[in-house]
């Protein structure tokens, strides 16, 4: 890559004040320019548009509530960069996480997109330091940095989903054969909280069950 490509970030909201500073100030700590910075506030009530607004580097938009996967379409939409990756208002980026994976694209051109690990963690109090809840390999969104043309190639995130967006979308980009890699070093720190820890346990497992199915019955009309 002869120049520094542009590389769109894009952060959905939801009542997320509590947080989303720390998210942004993530993503503005990367050792690597030229970032746009998109935060796109889906319908909140609190004091998230005052937080993300308060960055003047943050592109804000925002949208009557509709969920997280047509907040990440809408920020696709809005994105001019030749890559793009994602982070959710609660999470938070490690330090080089973007110049490590474009290392990654210009060691190999044929990468489609690129994945890394993600450390889990939870807060405990203010006065004692973050629990690590351990690290596994991210196959999620926010560990991913992605090329814009193969973001377009597998397409935008499907809104029916609450909290498989990304499983959905994964398995689309494995059936078109798409070359990515997973890093071994850890890109992402994922917050687990009371707000969350619901919807990842109980919203999740049915939206996985609905995906399987669907994935089933596209490729069994694909063989016949």
């Amino acid at each position: 890559m002869s120049e520094a490509p542009l590389i769109s970030v894009i952060i959905p909201v939801f009542n997320g004040e509590k947080y989303l500073a720390a998210a942004i100030e993530s993503v503005l700590a990367q050792n690597y320019q030229p970032i746009q910075l998109i935060v796109v506030d889906d319908g909140s009530t609190d004091r998230s548009a005052t937080v993300a607004r308060s960055f003047a580097q943050v592109e804000y938009h925002f949208q009557d509530h509709a969920g997280v996967a047509t907040a990440l379409n809408k920020g696709i939409a809005e994105s001019k960069g030749t890559f793009i990756a994602f982070l959710d208002a609660d999470d938070l980026w490690i330090g080089g996480k973007l110049r490590r994976q474009l290392q990654a694209f210009e060691s190999d051109p044929d990468l489609a997109f690129v994945l890394g690990r993600v450390e889990q963690f939870r807060e405990v109090g203010p006065d004692s330091a973050p629990v690590s809840l351990g690290i596994f390999n991210g196959y999620l969104k926010i560990a991913m940095l992605i090329r814009r043309n193969a973001m377009l190639q597998v397409g935008l995130f499907d809104s029916q989903w609450t909290t498989g967006d990304f499983i959905d979308w994964y398995v689309r980009a494995t059936e078109l054969r798409l070359k990515s890699i997973m890093l071994p070093e850890v890109v992402a720190r994922r917050r687990i909280h009371e707000t969350n820890m619901g919807i990842l346990q109980r919203d999740a497992q049915v939206d996985y069950a609905r995906i399987m199915k669907q994935v089933l019955e596209r490729r069994r009309k694909t063989k016949s």
